[in-house]
């Protein structure tokens, strides 16, 4: 009887017919390249880390913000849309359009600059008898009161221009820890506080309008805790020359400060 040989032939047929048929369903999704759209502001773009692309743009990215970071960690197809000094308008202006139905990974950090932060903490670093009081309430009701509409525009057309693609909006950080060590600024320990509190305000407000649209959010200020500026291991560039390199995340802060979190969660 010839029956075990022939089901022996069989069996090793079909064990090498489903063998070939991983072989090339592994390397499909080994071809398959991640799309990725990074959208934002400076904090996105990686202003502060001193180290920008000549892309022959004027939107200071850089290879050590945390969206480079994140691609390379990928292998990521990059499309980085970010840019300094860009506002919630911006985005859907100038960036919404790198999207596509085709993009599978986002993300977006922006309304720092809607707030008029940069302005605010200028004003808090003027000696006395200049006061910053004011214009910190101005930008806390600006939060309250309007940032949320501008932010669910941003977060609309996102879903509307890449249907498809994961969205993950990241935060902002507390700038300070109460110390005085910049000394041409005069940032007293109480401005400093308000500052704080203003920044908890902006990102808890992100936050919620970025979870309201099933987006996840990256929280980063636990992590820039005892990394303020003023600490011993800054995250935070203080005054700085050239002065955009100010109050935002040096190479150190977007390595270990944003890139881990947005990491962990991808």
């Amino acid at each position: 009887m010839s029956y075990p040989r022939r089901i022996s032939t069989m069996a090793a047929a079909l064990l090498a017919a489903v063998v070939s048929t991983l072989a090339l369903t592994s390397g499909a999704a080994q071809a398959q390249t991640v799309e990725y759209v990074a959208l934002g502001d400076s904090y996105a773009s990686g202003v502060g880390t001193r180290s920008y692309i000549d892309d022959g743009s004027d939107c200071n990215r850089s290879s050590a913000a945390y969206p480079s970071l994140l691609a390379e960690e990928l292998g990521a197809d990059l499309a980085f849309a970010a840019c300094s000094g860009a506002t919630t308008g911006d985005v859907l202006t100038d960036q919404v359009g790198a999207l596509s139905s085709g993009t599978d990974l986002v993300t977006i950090t922006v309304g720092g600059n809607d707030t008029g932060w940069a302005g605010v903490v200028q004003q808090c670093a003027y000696p006395y008898p200049w006061t910053c009081d004011a214009q910190i309430e101005a930008a806390e009701e600006f939060i309250r009161d309007r940032l949320p509409a501008k932010l669910h525009d941003v977060y609309d057309a996102v879903e509307s221009a890449a249907p498809n693609a994961d969205v993950i909006v990241l935060g902002y950080p507390r700038l300070f820890n109460g110390e005085e060590c910049n000394i041409i600024t005069r940032i007293s320990p109480a401005e400093q506080a308000q500052l704080n509190d203003a920044a908890d305000l902006l990102a808890d407000t992100i936050g919620q309008v970025a979870l309201s649209h099933g987006f996840d959010y990256v929280d980063v200020r636990d992590a820039f805790d005892g990394h303020a500026v003023c600490d011993d291991a800054e995250w935070l560039n203080g005054l700085s020359y050239p002065i955009m390199e100010s109050f935002h995340p040096n190479a150190a802060g977007q390595r270990d400060g944003y890139f881990p979190l947005l990491d962990a969660l991808v």
